[in-house]
């Protein structure tokens, strides 16, 4: 069914987030984020048509972009609420950039997460200075009780995204880019909330007016592209995208996207997964997968950005590393390079030599082999083993499961989806 076009503005509503505030924010917290790198990718170029520039925001010492906007929203606190604290609800980078830029500034903080929060993430927040109560089993249980506290103990709630300050906060990662590569003519901008795409939207308007502003959400997730484009699609999953998987969008960051995107796409989860590994192999830089799926919108949709100059924000690199292995080993797996073959055999004395010997005629490394006698339907005489292998390539691997099927082995493939 075809999408409801997106109601084009010719730039955001000037008093909900100025260029001048994105300006302000860049003054205010010079020298105390890194100014990451603008670098393009010759090879990413040649892979998606597009001239391809990535900036490296999982360099930020926290990893991730979030701690602009944390940053300049402290700054701009009366000294009394610095004195007293601040308070939010967050499980990810938000927690952590507000830690460590708080306790800089010598100010107090608190941060709620939900009690299924992974102890890595509670650890690494109060590494950097947070003090992290555990509250709720989601994250909107995390958010009420933070709100609680804020009232009870006298906290200033600083807001992950729906907050002009941190928005402005974020758009410094466009600045950065368009003064280091003033010909980007197109932005894809990964949206959860929405913060850093109305930052970076707002000050980019305001640079170049004819920029293209590409915003870009998970799959399981489109929560803003429902409320833009007015489509019911559901929301919620289990994504490798949980930077930006919101269930709410909010309400001050889309009243300004509502203006000043001029497309949203939607990415998929092999999508995401296989662009996570592609810069892994390719630029040999770590993403969390909300910091892949600007690549994974370029090379879903290379009509959209065939010939442009395109800006990708590698928004942050905090993933967990068994999950990191997952996905390089499906990575794997899809590509043809790693396999697991279930392959019916006689329950008698040299079968398994027999297929050992296809495998090494080809060439193809066996990893490992399991036996299944019981739950099968191959005749009580009849056994399927399972192998796993390593080929050089899918066609190296149909080539072997071709030779095998003409030995008279019934084989299948166990697919990775």
């Amino acid at each position: 069914m075809e999408q409801p076009e997106l109601q084009i503005a010719t730039a955001p509503e000037r008093a909900l987030l100025t260029a001048e505030d994105v300006r302000g924010a860049a003054r205010r917290i010079s020298g105390k984020v890194v100014r990451t790198p603008t670098m393009h990718s010759k090879t990413l170029s040649a892979i998606t048509g597009a001239d391809i520039w990535l900036k490296f925001e999982n360099l930020q010492f926290t990893a991730a972009y979030k701690e602009r906007g944390a940053l300049n929203a402290l700054m701009l606190l009366e000294d009394s609420r610095k004195a007293r604290g601040v308070i939010a609800a967050s499980a990810g980078n938000h927690a952590q950039g507000l830690s460590y830029h708080g306790t800089r500034l010598g100010v107090p903080v608190t941060i709620v997460m939900p009690r299924t929060t992974p102890m890595v993430k509670v650890m690494q927040t109060e590494s950097v200075g947070g003090k992290v109560v555990l509250e709720g089993e989601t994250f909107d249980e995390a958010y009420a009780h933070a709100r609680k506290l804020e009232t009870e103990l006298g906290l200033t709630f600083l807001h992950p995204f729906d907050d002009p300050h941190v928005a402005a906060g974020q758009g410094t990662v466009a600045l950065e880019m368009l003064e280091d590569v003033p010909e980007i003519d197109t932005l894809v901008l990964p949206v959860g909330g929405g913060g850093l795409a109305t930052g970076m939207g707002t000050i980019a308007r305001e640079i170049r007016p004819d920029i293209r502003l590409i915003g870009v959400e998970a799959q399981l997730y489109p929560s803003m592209f429902n409320l833009l484009k007015g489509t019911r699609l559901p929301v919620g999953g289990d994504t490798l995208a949980e930077g930006i998987a919101v269930a709410e969008p909010g309400h001050f960051t889309s009243k300004v996207l509502k203006e000043s995107l001029d497309d949203f796409l939607l990415v998929s989860e092999a999508s995401i997964e296989s662009s996570l590994a592609l810069l892994l192999q390719i630029e040999k830089t770590l993403v969390e997968g909300a910091g892949a799926v600007g690549l994974a919108a370029v090379r879903d949709n290379p009509e959209l950005f065939a010939g442009r100059k395109v800006g990708i924000v590698l928004s942050g690199g905090n993933i967990d590393t068994r999950l990191l292995a997952n996905v390089l080993l499906r990575d794997l797996a899809r590509s043809g390079r790693l396999a697991r073959l279930k392959i019916g055999l006689q329950d008698r004395a040299g079968a398994l030599f027999k297929v050992a010997k296809v495998f090494h005629e080809h060439n193809v490394n066996i990893i490992e082999v399991f036996h299944q006698r019981i739950f099968t339907h191959l005749p009580a005489k009849g056994l399927v083993t399972e192998i796993e292998c390593e080929a050089r390539d899918s066609a190296q691997l149909h080539a072997l499961i071709g030779s095998l099927r003409r030995e008279g082995y019934e084989v299948k493939l166990v697919e990775t989806e």
